[in-house]
């Protein structure tokens, strides 16, 4: 597609971003709503709008080149991200779920499942900046090195070990040539005596002919024949043309443009930046000192004005409160003396006591509980920044005319605009610092005025504001390099390079039955790909951006729950895949023997957590956690010690804040050995994955068997395959894929093409994950903060306890009155 495309689309997305902050911000706040199913219903429509807006911004952003444009469609697409983010933590907190069925929503909307899926913003790993790109790189080389050491130990131990297999290969190739040899010399010596004793087929070569041609005619036939269906099924829409399988020449040359456009971004980026610097540069030079001089007379006719007005001069404003940008605002001398003197009384004021302020705590409760009840949107982080980046594209781009910018590059108007605005506020610091000065020399000479204890008392204010300082956290390592800590992990095992998976490798497909499932009182398991979707938002956009991380709903770690076999270590590598970040394995069966005693766990993490924060974003992984919160310790494990992190990480996980892009994902097969209360609030967030239904069987089987080599025919009955494999899990399918499938395998294919029937048998040597070990992680998972208001909301509890509090609130009005 072409520039004026992708213009187009960002055009389009923008205006139904348009309508979003107009039904998000109307003239007149919405009353409450008292009804939870319609508030959910709202909510739902938000979202999947809102989606919808976030993967067209994405295609827009990763494919137009002009550098401007980028900046603000970046500034909308993170706002987007983030207030996607709040909706779902709104829609969590009404529906008492972490997984959402919005068939209707969807129906309306004209959309289709996949349009539910959270698109992963290419330039999380793209457009990583320098220091990151050279820490990752730093890593990787660390990593790599520990390999090839440990690998250089094997290969010596090996070496005589290959020279002996070559050796035994050779006699048993030239062995087996012999054995070849001498068959062919027998099957000779067998013809030659069977003609010897004139055998009929082959003494009587007609008839011998006439067998061959009847072979060859009814192989032809049925090689026909096959031709024939397949290309009826073709026909009717029952199977695909073999042709759409190989790449075809229209994506390939979208490929080549994909690869083109990002070479001409990173040129106009390159080219935008060399300008900016060389216009500050010639604004500097040739307009900063008639900037300076015109402030410098605008604030002198100031003082006079004020003067003449009040009869002495005015208090220069400080910093903090804009210093000489307040006198430029539309204000008269008299008005902007009455908002200081006003602004001063305030802060005198700031801090009422005793009696007075609880009055005024007590009033306010009374507000609160005098205010319309019902369900209201909570407020948003981000709605303001969407507004502001709303405008800028009304104001620079809606109506812009780039007829003559064919190659979308930089505009020159726009840069000196935007900095000749940087330059002003520069200046003017270093004129508010003169004209201070020059202010108390003529407040000295005209009013004899001392500015001694006005000094002062400005210094006083300035201490009084920066109140107690916080503890810092204490550096332990504080005279350590960075290469050398991440050194020092690598070798223990704890610093790990991400496997190479993404989350679209995560198969699993949209849950049809959930929403009907749900109507009648039963409540569904989650498909994977509801698993891939709901990871997607709450650790890949987060991590992925530090504007969203420090904005949105915060979330310090996430507990993956679910049968063995169902891909939680798979998911781990891939959000660090797909963000770029860093792995660290703390689970306790890699950290036995390591870092021992109470001050080496205290090490241990202080030093995790501190390469972690400065190689951001990173993940820690915790396999086994329900090891962490025993309930009792099995005999065979006592020596390992599995408890020893449980006080320790939970004080370092509280230090984690806003502006950390750390996640802790815990991994576990058996969280009912582990007590409920310690997993619970260590994890502010438990995903439970499923063994996968029927349709992500289908998938799984379909894509699986083609990735590992395997053709698709008729003859290989995947809807079979997939009803008999009803309780095995995606790692179960691969083990029998990866055993059926051999190399051999896969050359007979042509004469022989792959069954159902094949992977039956492997498939029976599985012990499947049986009904009743699912239904048991169900039962524990309402036992968990949000399963058990899901059952509360379930059997209205929850209405019920919300009118007893309101009743009780009455009543005790009715008290005090």
């Amino acid at each position: 597609m072409s520039q004026r495309t992708y213009n187009q689309l960002w055009a389009d997305t923008q205006s139904e971003l348009t309508q979003l902050l107009a039904a998000e911000l109307p003239p007149e706040p919405l009353r409450p709503e008292k009804d939870r199913v319609v508030f959910f219903q709202r909510l739902a429509v938000l979202y999947v709008r809102y989606l919808q807006v976030f993967r067209d911004l994405e295609i827009a952003y990763d494919q137009v080149v002009h550098p401007q444009k980028r900046v603000v469609i970046r500034a909308n697409l993170d706002g987007v991200m983030g207030r996607l983010l709040e909706l779902k933590n709104e829609m969590v907190e009404k529906e008492f779920s972490e997984y959402h069925y919005m068939d209707d929503v969807l129906h309306d909307l004209k959309l289709t499942p996949e349009d539910l899926e959270i698109p992963i913003p290419r330039h999380f790993i793209s457009e990583c900046s320098k220091d990151v790109k050279e820490r990752k790189e730093m890593v990787a080389k660390i990593i790599k090195t520990m390999e090839i050491a440990e690998g250089s130990q094997l290969a010596m131990d090996k070496e005589m070990t290959q020279e002996v297999a070559v050796k035994i290969i050779q006699v048993a190739e030239r062995r087996r040539q012999g054995q070849l040899r001498a068959k062919l010399n027998q099957e000779s010596k067998n013809m030659n005596r069977m003609y010897r004793n004139k055998d009929p087929q082959i003494a009587d070569p007609e008839l011998a002919a006439v067998c061959i041609q009847k072979v060859w005619k009814g192989y032809v036939q049925r090689k026909r024949t096959k031709i024939e269906r397949e290309q009826e099924e073709i026909l009717l829409g029952m199977a695909i043309d073999p042709k759409y399988y190989s790449t075809l020449p229209s994506e390939i040359t979208a490929q080549e443009n994909e690869a083109q456009t990002r070479i001409t971004q990173q040129e106009h980026e390159e080219d935008y930046q060399k300008c900016i610097v060389a216009i500050t540069n010639q604004l500097r030079d040739v307009e900063g000192h008639d900037i300076g001089q015109t402030m410098k007379d605008q604030i002198r006719q100031w003082f006079f004005e004020c003067r003449d007005a009040t009869g002495t001069f005015p208090d220069y404003p400080d910093d903090e409160e804009g210093g000489s940008a307040l006198i430029f605002a539309e204000k008269s001398p008299q008005q902007l003396m009455e908002e200081i003197a006003a602004k001063e009384e305030e802060e005198a004021n700031a801090k009422p006591k005793g009696k007075e302020e609880k009055g005024k705590k007590d009033k306010s409760k009374i507000n609160e509980d005098e205010e319309e009840a019902g369900l209201k949107m909570l407020p948003s982080a981000f709605l303001a920044d969407l507004v502001i980046g709303n405008k800028m594209f009304d104001d620079y781009w809606k109506n812009r005319d780039e007829s003559k910018n064919y190659n979308q590059k930089h505009e020159v108007e726009l840069i000196k605009e935007e900095k000749r605005k940087e330059i002003e506020a520069e200046i003017r610091l270093q004129v508010d610092e003169q004209m201070r000065q020059e202010l108390a020399e003529w407040k000295l000479s005209v009013d004899k005025e001392k500015v001694g204890k006005a000094k002062a008392n400005a210094k006083k204010k300035k201490g009084s504001k920066s109140g107690k300082k916080k503890k810092k956290e204490k550096d332990l390592t504080a005279d350590r390099t960075l290469e050398s800590l991440c050194q020092e992990l690598a070798e223990q095992g704890i610093l790990k390079q991400p496997e190479n998976v993404k989350m679209k490798n995560f198969l699993g497909d949209y849950s049809y039955l959930g929403t009907t499932l749900r109507q009648n009182d039963i409540e569904p398991m989650p498909s994977l790909s509801d698993v891939r979707q709901v990871l997607s938002l709450y650790a890949i956009l987060p991590l992925g951006s530090q504007f969203v991380h420090e904005k949105a709903p915060l979330i310090k770690a996430i507990l993956l729950a679910g049968p063995a076999g169902v891909g939680k270590k798979m998911l781990v590598h891939a959000i660090c895949q797909e963000t770029g970040a860093n792995l660290f394995d703390l689970s306790p069966l890699n950290t036995i023997g390591k870092y021992p005693g109470k001050s080496g766990v205290t090490m241990m993490l202080h030093v995790v957590f501190k390469v972690a924060r400065l190689l951001q974003p990173s993940v820690i992984w915790i396999g086994d956690a329900e090891k962490m919160f025993y309930k009792k310790v099995p005999k065979e494990e006592k020596e390992l010690d599995p408890k020893r992190l449980k006080k320790d990480l939970p004080k370092s996980l509280k230090l984690i804040k806003g502006e950390d892009q750390v996640l802790i994902i815990g991994t576990t097969n058996d969280p009912l050995s582990a007590d409920i209360k310690g997993l619970c609030k260590m994890y502010s967030k438990i995903i439970l994955i499923p063994r996968p239904d029927y349709g992500s069987r289908i998938i799984l089987w379909k894509q699986l068997i083609q990735k590992h080599g395997g053709k698709l025919t008729p003859a290989l009955n995947l809807s079979s395959l997939s009803k008999i494999s009803d309780g095995y899990t995606p790692g179960h399918i691969v083990k029998v894929i990866q055993t059926v499938i051999t190399k051999r395998r896969i050359l007979q294919q042509a004469k022989r093409p792959l069954t159902a029937v094949e992977f039956v048998e492997p498939l029976a040597k599985i012990d499947p994950v049986f009904q009743e070990e699912e239904e048991a992680l169900k039962s524990w998972y309402a036992k968990t903060p949000l399963g058990k208001k899901r059952i509360k909301a379930a059997t209205g509890q929850d209405e019920e306890e919300a009118s007893a509090k309101s009743a009780k609130g009455k009543d005790t009005k009715k008290k005090g009155k």
